[in-house]
């Protein structure tokens, strides 16, 4: 069986540790891999790699550091079918999914391209008598990033490309469940020009990320995953003195208004509830019906094409949804879809004991359709991280932004109307970071920068684009007099000004 190694300065190595564990195919429960786990000293050569690298690498151009993301976009480009095919094998979406997922990575690459654009510093003259001030922008030093199972080609792609083209050198600890996209397309990034050291790749568990956490050469960390391993990553990381950024848990809400296009907002809910399994962080996973009438023909309308979805191995052409990515997984989701009956919501579809003819071992459920939810129940509180979906009725828009207002987490939400005056207050006062108006997924571009409110993310910055390019900068001010030749002034003991 074949061993997914660490990258360390350019080359495949299997570590010091000797630990393995198993990758597996979730549409047949079987293992197709292993994936080596990276013991303290693998981490710490990693780091040692990229701390070698440092010196040579900020001090590139950065024209000669867009240069390289110029040649890996079109690398990935090329290789955009055997991506996918991996990122498919093991994590279970679909091939159009997992083709999707690649093309939002791929434009953080393009936004990377503008580095000589992006860190440009600003620069005034004679804010003093002769005197001239400007600001610079430069790279944090040695930094890492600790990536989920759910993009394992996207969510990296949030990370180091910005990170590289901003003079630093990167450590990569991907998830051990679905590694192998993400080595191959390191690989292509060096295949594309990098130097040895600027990125490495170890993968492992919580010994790899407690090592980056402990180690004082890694000056910054970026993490995505659930919220307490975010609380986690974010307090022992700032208690050491490093910057953070740690993206947590979801629990994403769509509001429809009775006013609804109610035929584009199902079609929009079924892809952002079952899209991927519901394994995403940015799933619409309660729908919030201001009224009954809106609410019954929202549940006779998704019915028949919950139904109706297309489910098998994700490497399969044309279908709607593979399977979870672990058994651990289905069973974790399961145990919500018993929970929920137990506490009195109504199971209007229920996606348990789901069998895929040919792939009877996988990890496959159902999509599955709660209805009368409350916010007292597990259903409603929890990330499920699976293919539910659950109604939530209420009486007004204000009761809906209420009800959102006050769950633990505010990472996406949107609304559903016709009604102007009506997005326009929930854009304003709803307390959640990524808001969409007839938008189910409202995931900014490259452009613009991702993150959540409230216990969705920790740390001051969030993901990618501008605020992507302040978290792996440091500005630097710098104020320069150049006195007129023949010149003498007395000494000045009051504070400097221009008054």
């Amino acid at each position: 069986m074949t061993t997914i190694q660490h990258l360390i300065h350019g080359e495949l190595t299997d570590g010091h540790g000797g630990h393995s564990a198993d990758v597996f195919n979730p549409a047949s429960g079987e293992a197709v891999r292993r994936v080596a786990l990276a013991d303290v000293a693998t981490v710490q050569q990693a780091i040692d790699s990229a701390k070698q690298a440092f010196p040579a690498w900020r001090n590139t151009p950065a024209a000669k550091r867009a240069q390289v993301m110029f040649r890996f976009k079109q690398l990935l480009e090329q290789h955009e079918d055997a991506i996918a095919k991996l990122i498919s094998e093991e994590h279970g979406k679909t091939l159009e999914d997992a083709a999707g997922e690649l093309k939002r990575g791929i434009e953080n690459v393009e936004y990377a391209c503008a580095a000589p654009e992006i860190l440009k510093g600003e620069y005034t003259r004679n804010v003093g008598p002769n005197i001239d001030a400007w600001s610079d922008f430069q790279p944090v030093g040695v930094v890492a990033g600790i990536t989920p199972f759910n993009f394992p080609a996207m969510v990296p792609l949030w990370m180091y490309p910005l990170a590289i083209v901003c003079g630093n050198c990167f450590i990569l600890k991907p998830s051990e469940r679905d590694p192998s996209s993400t080595l191959y397309i390191a690989q292509l990034l060096h295949e594309a020009g990098l130097p040895n050291g600027v990125l490495n790749v170890v993968h492992g568990d919580k010994t790899a990320v407690d090592a980056l956490i402990q180690a004082p050469e890694v000056k910054a960390l970026s993490f995505v995953g659930s919220t307490p391993i975010a609380e986690y990553i974010y307090a022992e990381g700032t208690k050491r003195g490093k910057r953070v950024q740690a993206l947590g848990g979801a629990k994403n809400h769509a509001v429809l208004m009775p006013d609804a296009d109610l035929e584009n907002a199902v079609s929009a809910l079924m892809g952002a509830a079952y899209g991927s399994c519901g394994e995403r962080c940015m799933a619409i996973s309660v729908a919030v019906c201001v009224g009954d009438q809106i609410a019954d023909a929202l549940v006779q309308k998704l019915v028949p094409q919950i139904k109706a979805l297309k489910i098998g191995a994700g490497t399969q052409c044309g279908l709607d949804m593979g399977p979870l990515v672990t058994a651990a997984a289905k069973d974790k989701v399961t145990g919500y879809i018993d929970a929920g009956v137990a506490a009195g919501a109504e199971l209007v579809v229920d996606g348990r004991g789901l069998s895929v003819t040919g792939s009877e071992n996988g990890f496959f459920l159902g999509g599955t359709l709660f209805d009368r939810v409350t916010a007292d129940m597990t259903i409603y509180t929890d990330e499920i991280f699976g293919p539910v979906l659950c109604i939530v009725r209420v009486d007004s828009l204000e009761a809906a932004m209420q009800l959102i207002n006050d769950h633990e987490y505010g990472n996406g939400t949107c609304i559903f109307t016709r009604d102007g005056e009506a997005a326009r207050l929930f854009c304003d006062e709803i307390e959640v970071g990524m808001v969409g108006v007839n938008v189910p997924l409202p995931v900014p571009v490259a452009y613009h920068s991702f993150g959540g409110w409230k216990r969705s993310l920790f740390g001051d910055l969030h993901a990618y684009g501008p605020d992507g390019v302040r978290f792996y900068t440091r500005r630097k001010s710098i104020t320069q007099r150049w006195p007129q030749r023949k010149s003498h002034e007395a000494a000045q003991f009051a504070f400097p000004s221009n008054s």
